[in-house]
């Protein structure tokens, strides 16, 4: 019995494998349809996609091409074909904007975009391109039901964008132990607490910014130290007072020391 019915399967699948064979070949777009929904059945989707891109010409915009567009579309998505299935399912709600699936298809075409978004440390252009794709979703499907996961794709990829931001800022500190200058570091933590006032970063920013003007009094010429160190006092109480118990207090401590006893000499 078990051998009869392997013999069965190999039987059913040599014909499957036959028909989709036959349906590549074939110039019957309605033999090539029934074929491409047989392979979206059985989530033979990279098969589905090859057959699908044959014909897609002959029922494009057309009513009776909505479902196989949709289909293309999420099989894109299923194998990651990101960028394609962005697009696809951008055209799909363009051409068929009274579809019952045109919310899903705008959500799902938004979020592909968010898919291609690279590491924070490398460019962010994608990661814009595709957090301004899910606003204009949000904006025309306010009360959608796919919104608190639009939302949490842009909470991920805002995150991504605030931590580069951070990172951009501190590296001129870090560059400053080369330079000496300084003020570009100042310059650019300034712009990343402006920009990011909620940030997760703010105390990480505001120990750097007071680090920043720590270096640049103390390596200051004469005329200008004394302005300088007593600015670098007034970074340091910004950071105490947006954080008393910070993590980075031993070392902004020891450093107020030093600026203190470097404004003896002023006071005497």
């Amino acid at each position: 019995m078990n051998k009869f019915l392997y013999i069965l399967l190999a039987i059913l699948t040599l014909s499957s494998c036959s028909e989709y064979q036959k349906a590549l070949k074939s110039d019957d777009v309605e033999f090539k349809t029934k074929v491409f929904t047989a392979q979206i059945e059985k989530k033979k989707y990279s098969k589905a996609i090859r057959l699908f891109e044959q014909y897609a010409t002959s029922y494009r915009g057309k009513p009776q091409g909505e479902s196989a567009f949709f289909n293309y579309a999420k099989a894109l998505y299923i194998t990651k074909q990101y960028i394609s299935a962005g697009y696809q399912f951008e055209s799909f709600a363009s051409s068929y904007p009274k579809s019952a699936n045109v919310e899903e298809a705008a959500f799902l075409g938004a979020e592909s975009y968010s898919k291609v978004s690279p590491v924070y440390s490398l460019d962010q252009v994608d990661t814009e391109k595709a957090l301004s794709k899910i606003q204009v979703f949000a904006n025309k499907y306010p009360n959608s039901q796919y919104l608190p996961k639009a939302n949490e794709i842009v909470k991920v990829l805002s995150e991504k964008l605030e931590l580069k931001a951070f990172e951009i800022a501190k590296q001129y500190n870090t560059i400053g132990e080369y330079t000496r200058d300084y003020n570009a570091a100042i310059k650019a933590l300034d712009n990343f607490i402006f920009n990011y006032p909620g940030s997760k970063f703010k105390e990480d920013a505001l120990f750097y910014k007071y680090d920043s003007m720590y270096k640049l009094a103390l390596n200051s010429i004469p005329s200008k130290k004394q302005e300088r160190l007593n600015t670098t006092k007034i970074y340091y109480q910004s950071l105490i007072k947006f954080k008393a118990d910070t993590k980075y207090l031993e070392k902004s401590n020891k450093m107020l020391e030093t600026v203190d006893k470097e404004l003896k000499q002023y006071t005497n």
